[in-house]
């Protein structure tokens, strides 16, 4: 996904129901290379701190997490200003244990129901073939292709195997133009 598709996506789900809360997840996804089942398993007090401040770090539970092993997440101050923003839309107080995205029936969405509506949001941005994990792959992509160390990046994906980080990296016609240009 180029940054001008990433832009028509955010444009897109900022004339939808849910706008905030739809933005906040593709976010969690583009930002912090969340999986879609971690994104739908946060809770608040996951992301706020005692003092109702958002967390620096996230801490992904064990039970959360694809490898089951628990993994530290970092909020870059992008992701955390949508963060405050999404809470600022709040209708009420939310206890600790609550759900951080909640659906239309204000239930916490399970990995399914969020995967479809990140679908269908690409669908409506017109990006063929995006699915849940082009976030991912996005985030990972554009460390790669900032000059982030390989080990650091696997790490921050929470993959075990350099070779599956390896696989997420997209490679464009213009980024192998600036490659060779380089020389």
């Amino acid at each position: 996904m180029t940054d001008q598709e990433f832009k028509r996506l955010l444009a897109v789900v900022a004339q939808n129901k849910h706008a905030g809360r739809n933005r906040l997840a593709l976010m969690l996804s583009h930002f912090a290379g969340l999986r879609v089942g971690e994104i739908a398993a946060l809770t608040a007090q996951d992301v706020f701190d005692s003092d109702g401040k958002v967390r620096e770090q996230i801490r992904l539970r064990a039970e959360i997490t694809k490898g089951g092993h628990a993994r530290v997440v970092f909020v870059g101050e992008k992701l955390r200003r949508e963060i405050e923003r999404h809470r600022a839309e709040w209708p009420e107080e939310r206890p600790a244990c609550a759900p951080l995205l909640l659906t239309q029936k204000r239930t916490a969405f399970s990995a399914n129901t969020l995967c479809q509506l990140m679908a269908q949001l690409y669908g409506q941005a017109g990006l063929d073939g995006a699915t849940s994990h082009s976030g991912r792959r996005w985030f990972i992509t554009r460390l790669a292709h900032s000059g982030v160390s390989p080990k650091v990046i696997m790490t921050l994906a929470g993959h075990k195997n350099l070779t599956t980080t390896q696989r997420y990296i997209d490679v464009r016609d213009e980024m192998m133009r600036a490659a060779v240009d380089l020389l």
